[in-house]
This record gives C-alpha cells, structure tokens and sequence, in this order.
C-alpha cells in the first residue's frame, strides 16, 4: 500500500493519491495558515475510523441477508487540550440504519466492526477510548 502526497499551493494544501489514482485533499487549519480546501489530518483519521467500519457493517448485513437501504455514520472525536501532540482521547461513532434491517443483527455488525474487524479501530483504540451507539430508521 502506497500514498503520494504531493502539494497543490505553496502553503499547506495537499493532495494525496493511492496507487489507484483516486485522490483526497488535505490542508491545515486556518490558525496556522491553512486555507479550507480540504480536511485536516486528524478529520481524515476519524474519516478513515468511520468507513472502515461501514463497510464492515455492510458486508455483515449483507452476509446475514438483511436490507440495508442506507447507512450513515456520524463520528466525534475529544482531544487532549493543551497537549503536543494533540492526540484522541474519545471518539464515538454513531451508526443510522436505514431498511427493515432486525436490530439484533445491526447492533452485533457494529460490534463486530468495531471491536474485531476494523483495522483503522484497532490501532486508535491503543489511544482513545471509542464508544459507539446506533438508532434505526425503517
């Protein structure tokens, strides 16, 4: 696995490629001389935290033959104040499920996610304590 960044300005606007050409923009924030054009880092960590467990949960759902019309996934993160490096200290995530999807069967594909499958999880719950919670919507 293989990421080029490359710069876009002469300041802190990035572009990151993967070796399939697929690209993500990265900047700083504004109090150091970032401009907005794309997320920060540390976005980009609870980003990659939420689809790594998306597509755990929908493969389990789908594994289970349960109609899942939509998924949306909301994810927060809590850093230490006033540290250097400002590391997580919470994060949680909170699944919406959309289909007449059994409840059992969503609460135990978000578990398994989070707490076996997802590698990005696995490495940030070394850091922070993540917590997670999940409403359904038919």
């Amino acid at each position: 696995m293989k990421i080029e960044l490359s710069r876009l300005d002469g300041d802190f606007h990035l572009q990151a490629m993967n070796d399939s050409g697929n690209t993500v923009e990265v900047d700083a924030s504004a109090d150091i001389g970032g401009t907005g054009k794309g997320m920060r880092p540390m976005q980009m960590l609870l980003s990659a935290l939420g689809s790594c467990s998306a597509i755990d949960v929908i493969l389990i759902l789908k594994k289970k033959r349960q109609e899942l019309r939509d998924i949306k996934i909301t994810v927060t993160g809590e850093r230490e104040e006033g540290a250097i490096p400002a590391v997580f200290k919470a994060i949680h995530v909170h699944f919406d499920i959309f289909g007449p999807v059994d409840p059992a069967k969503a609460e135990r594909a978000i578990q398994l996610s989070l707490e076996k499958y997802c590698s990005v999880t696995r490495m940030v719950e070394k850091m922070a304590k993540i917590s997670w919670g999940f409403e359904m919507h038919r």
